[in-house]
């Protein structure tokens, strides 16, 4: 049996954590070093005329990838089970250039509701401006969105479960709504809050999955990037468009987004635990009118994100009742343990006060003031310590 036949026959027994061990690079293709090298590259020489003109070595220049790069795009898609990965500088810019690569001017785009608010401010200013009509729905509009597709729809923008508010919709459905309706909508998800650990878009029929690298894959707050895994209908358009507009990343950053997937999925183990022992003690506290958390029981998404998904990560809400932003702000400079900052999937925790003023369909609870948890990876006594600690200056 070969190598290739031994991996083969192996990655079918894999679990998560061992193929997150394993995947992204061959040792064997570093004299044996587990971790592939760092190359930093912009020029790329070439031995003769030849092959420079009939371009048949492999690197070419740093825009089109080197061997840190094409490690982390291996590792990505295979996660996907993807056609291929783009890497992109940020998580918004994951958001964007699927976007940029399928939109055209004349066309409509459909859009959850609930969705990032930098993708809404994207799509509001740059898709405008490029021609496209924006429209934006529920959440939970289900089998209604067949009335809002057109023939020139050929975006469906979805993000599960919702920035902020957590809502879920049903992605299979809404998928197979936009494809019957109209073959060449291109569907999109964002998936930085289940990673595909947890669920995978373009196994339920998803074209697009979008990435946010800063998060779970880093792991630990310092770097910046975005990955973009599309099936096989649409991977040579994406990346012929990336490639165009010059978008990459360095080697650098490749190397630390690699590093933290190694334990990815051990982190997620214990973001989800002590994130369900935070809201359940939190919805035992009088002060919380509820704590949105789709792997909760009882939470409205509760169903559909124990049908599709394989497990929840360390981010979610809570509203504390009958209280302004400013009375709540008590609560935010209270806080000892869970810094006050933006962003999410460190391992550390982090505590901010969103606002749902942009949208104009889902709105978010209105019987108080939300606060969203980042939940990292302290310990879960400490954590409860802190939130009960933010209460009471509420109080």
């Amino acid at each position: 049996m070969s190598n290739n036949d031994k991996n083969t026959s192996r990655s079918a027994k894999q679990g998560i954590n061992t193929k997150l061990a394993h995947i992204g690079n061959n040792p064997r293709d570093y004299h044996g070093f587990v971790n592939p090298p760092v190359v930093r590259a912009s020029t790329v020489l070439y031995p003769d005329y030849e092959t420079m003109r009939d371009r048949t070595q492999k690197y070419t220049y740093g825009t089109r990838g080197t061997p840190t790069t094409d490690a982390l795009c291996d590792a990505l898609t295979e996660l996907e089970s993807a056609a291929g990965t783009v890497l992109v500088p940020s998580g918004l810019a994951a958001i964007s250039m699927p976007v940029l690569a399928f939109a055209q001017a004349g066309t409509h785009m459909l859009v959850v509701d609930s969705l990032y608010s930098p993708n809404r401010s994207f799509c509001e200013t740059v898709v405008r401006n490029l021609g496209v009509e924006v429209e934006y729905f529920s959440p939970d509009i289900g089998d209604g969105l067949a009335k809002l597709m057109r023939p020139n729809t050929r975006i469906l923008m979805l993000e599960a479960p919702a920035s902020n508010s957590f809502e879920m919709h049903d992605t299979p459905l809404l998928t197979n709504i936009a494809h019957e309706s109209n073959p060449e909508c291109v569907v999109m998800m964002d998936n930085t809050w289940a990673t595909p650990l947890f669920f995978k878009p373009l196994d339920i029929g998803v074209d697009i999955s979008i990435h946010a690298l800063t998060k779970y894959p880093s792991g630990h707050s310092d770097v910046l990037m975005g990955g973009v895994s599309a099936n096989d209908k649409h991977w040579a358009r994406l990346v012929e468009s990336t490639q165009a507009m010059g978008i990459c990343v360095g080697g650098d950053d490749a190397y630390l987004v690699l590093r933290g997937m190694r334990s990815m999925g051990v982190r997620l183990e214990r973001h989800q635990k002590t994130t369900m022992a935070l809201c359940e003690w939190l919805q035992t506290q009088n002060q919380v009118s509820r704590v949105m958390y789709p792997a909760l029981p009882g939470d409205p998404g509760y169903e559909l994100w124990k049908r599709d998904f394989s497990g929840a990560s360390g981010l979610f809400s809570f509203v504390i009742k009958d209280k302004s932003r400013d009375e709540a702000g008590a609560f935010l400079n209270a806080l000892q343990y869970l810094g006050l900052g933006y962003s999410w999937a460190g391992y550390e925790s982090l505590a901010v006060m969103p606002t749902f003023t942009d949208r104009t369909i889902a709105h978010g609870p209105t019987e108080g003031t939300t606060i969203r948890i980042q939940v990292g990876l302290e310990d879960t006594d400490d954590l409860i310590e802190d939130l009960a600690r933010g209460l009471a200056a509420v109080k």
